[in-house]
């Protein structure tokens, strides 16, 4: 009856978690435990605040089947070692991610607890198909999404597993740290409580996103996930990042809108695997998530960080619909999918800023931060990455606003939100007046130095 410590990272759930559905099913103790480790350490502003907010509310869920949550700050080997001398524990679970820095540290952490005669195991929960069981026909993995999609869309998951009802406790919880003495927020500073109003946070809330989605949007999705203005989407990303709802569960809800009749529930599915093409190429290519993912860019005479890039930041490039998504993200720490395209191709296009700078930025602000598909967003749209546009694709954001906010009224919405201002660093003195009056680069202009700087590149 040797406890079982259940190490809880990317998963803030109890319905289809492999990692705690079998530790409930061993009829022994189990410790939860989320530890402050060397990787979550790396974390930006944004993804760590938004994950103490999921701890909270993973907490609660727990208390609510008679456990709790363990906190613990620390080399993750380190503090796995000090809870099994503490509580007798022989063995430790928990679910796999794919990402070359999440790799690493359990990697060490699975060799290091079974040369030590502690029985580890992990677990599939965070993608729908592990990146090594997708493989082309020569044996190799996938470096183009749409064979990818081919070769998985008709595979067979197996259901959903069931909410864990209980956890057995042990007979006396080890020491935890408090949560709130990690202070998680802290580099969100004032921007905190304006965020605040725009997260949906833990399991509960990610199934109602999902059950409104499925019963409301699904039906127009093809078309309305693109118009900035529309709330179209499932805005399940922010609960995927953190493991609030599984990714099976929203993959069978897809397939029966499917087969209902709602046809747009493909694009949704595919937007799924899209997720997992993400992580199946950081398992496969670990530089995509901090290299050119295709060398031959490594030349390219992108610019580094400087004032270009620190306008985008602000918001204060001059161009309507890329500031006001800047700003969106700021308020809300989100931003349309469409918005993230347009603001990537300009910053790498027509401000000629390397894909990094915006990348990091992403990892800082985001609180649906995805280190694998952030990356891939980031190569894909710049021309650097994995299925690419080619480099002649260069959006204009003035037509693609006409097209995708042909009202302006996402423009409007926030350009004119005052939140925006409560939220910035005081640092920053910026107010209504501060965009300059022309775009710091013309967008004609722009293109063309993108341009003669990509058939340079071919030229050479």
């Amino acid at each position: 009856m040797a406890p079982i410590i259940l190490w809880m990272r990317r998963d803030f759930r109890l319905t289809d978690n492999p990692a705690m559905h079998w530790a409930a099913e061993q009829g022994r103790p189990v410790i939860p435990v989320f530890i402050l480790d060397e990787v979550v350490e790396t974390w930006g502003a944004a993804p760590l605040w938004r994950a103490g907010l999921g701890l909270a509310t993973l907490s609660e869920r727990l208390e609510d089947i008679g456990s709790r949550l363990m906190l613990r700050r620390g080399r993750a080997i380190d503090v796995l070692r000090d809870l099994r001398v503490e509580t007798g524990a022989d063995t430790v679970v928990w679910n796999r991610l794919y990402v070359a820095d999440e790799r690493a540290r359990d990697t060490e952490v699975k060799e290091a607890l079974r040369d030590e005669g502690t029985e580890a195991r992990s677990f599939q929960a965070h993608v729908l198909f592990e990146p090594w069981t997708v493989q082309t026909g020569a044996g190799g993995f996938y470096k183009v999404y749409t064979p990818f999609w081919k070769a998985v869309r008709d595979r067979d998951l197996g259901r959903p597993l069931p909410p864990v009802e209980a956890l057995a406790a042990p007979d006396a919880w080890p020491a935890s740290d408090d949560l709130n003495a990690w202070n998680m927020g802290r580099a969100m500073r004032r921007g905190a409580d304006v965020v605040a109003d725009h997260v949906h946070v833990g399991e509960l809330a990610a199934r109602d996103r999902l059950v409104d989605f499925i019963e409301t949007k699904v039906d127009d999705y093809a078309t309305a996930r693109d118009m900035l203005a529309v709330d179209g989407t499932s805005g399940l990303s922010e609960n995927l990042t953190w493991g609030e709802i599984g990714i099976r569960e929203c993959w069978f809800a897809g397939q029966k809108a499917l087969h209902d009749g709602k046809g747009d529930a493909e694009v949704f599915l595919k937007e799924l695997v899209w997720r997992d093409f993400a992580h199946h190429l950081a398992y496969h290519t670990p530089r995509l998530t901090t290299e050119n993912w295709r060398p031959e860019w490594d030349a390219f005479p992108w610019q580094g960080d400087g004032a270009d890039a620190e306008a985008w930041r602000r918001g204060l490039t001059g161009i309507d619909v890329i500031d006001a998504a800047m700003r969106e993200l700021y308020v809300t720490g989100r931003m349309h999918n469409r918005a993230r395209m347009l603001v990537g191709s300009y910053l790498t296009k027509h401000l000629m800023t390397h894909w990094r700078i915006g990348c990091d930025w992403f990892a800082d602000t985001l609180i649906d931060w995805d280190p694998a598909s952030n990356a891939m967003g980031w190569q894909w749209v710049a021309g650097s990455g994995p299925d690419a546009s080619p480099y002649f694709r260069i959006f204009n954001p003035d037509t693609q606003a006409e097209k995708f906010d042909p009202k302006a009224v996402y423009r409007r919405r926030w350009l004119e939100d005052d939140a925006f201002f409560d939220a910035v660093p005081r640092s920053w003195a910026i107010g209504p007046d501060s965009r300059p009056e022309e775009p710091i680069v013309g967008l004609a202009l722009g293109r063309e130095q993108a341009l003669a700087a990509y058939q340079q590149r071919d030229a050479e």
